[in-house]
């Protein structure tokens, strides 16, 4: 689908939602794509990606920050704590916050760093084992945690079971979210992401729709 017609399915929804234009940011998910589709994407002026992980993004974006000026980059996947300092020193946000050991390893490198990417915590919101994230009961605690270690926090990430109707994890995000006073939410991907704007999503992840099908 051309990245036009999605563009237009997100102003669509953002006006349908009584949004203002423009609030919601498309993130065009490059994970495992090859870099010529990349490049044809970065050609037509978008500038926000999203990459799943640490090494995968070093091999593909060095290049690509050279050749074209303000690209903003998402890390979406889980961060193990002995990349983090090489993710800080790539990505513009990490969406994928989910444990106190990272949180610590992050608020010592910011000091270190003198900067730190924008923030946001993963929450397990469907509490499936095999998956990332903190539970919701244990979301505010981490919240206070994440805070007191002086964390720029932007907001909460989620990535909701397949099987389950994907608007009662983003409602569940969206009210966790709110009782914290936190404006950001990462949520909505290819197949759902109207129904993660209709309910406050600040940012979509989007990868197949633009891409096409990923060539693993």
């Amino acid at each position: 689908m051309p990245l036009e017609e999605i563009r237009s399915r997100v102003a669509k929804a953002e006006k349908q939602a009584g949004r203002m234009p423009g609030s919601v940011q498309l993130i065009a998910v490059s994970k495992v794509q090859p870099d010529e589709r990349v490049e044809a994407v970065l050609q037509e002026g978008h500038r926000c990606f999203g990459e799943n992980k640490v090494q995968e993004a070093a091999g593909k974006w060095p290049g690509f920050v050279e050749q074209f000026d303000g690209i903003d980059l998402h890390l979406i996947g889980p961060l193990q704590t002995n990349k983090t300092r090489q993710a800080m020193e790539l990505f513009e946000s990490i969406h994928s916050v989910d444990r106190p050991k990272l949180a610590n390893t992050l608020a010592r490198l910011a000091q270190e760093l003198g900067k730190c990417p924008e923030l946001f915590i993963q929450v397990n919101t469907g509490e499936e084992e095999q998956k990332a994230g903190v539970l919701p009961s244990d979301a505010d605690a981490f919240i206070a945690e994440c805070r007191q270690l002086d964390l720029p926090l932007k907001g909460l990430m989620c990535i909701p079971p397949v099987e389950e109707e994907a608007s009662l994890h983003f409602a569940l995000l969206a009210k966790i979210a709110e009782r914290n006073g936190l404006n950001g939410l990462s949520m909505g991907m290819s197949g759902d992401f109207e129904k993660a704007i209709a309910l406050g999503a600040t940012h979509v992840r989007v990868g197949s729709a633009i891409f096409g099908a990923r060539t693993y």
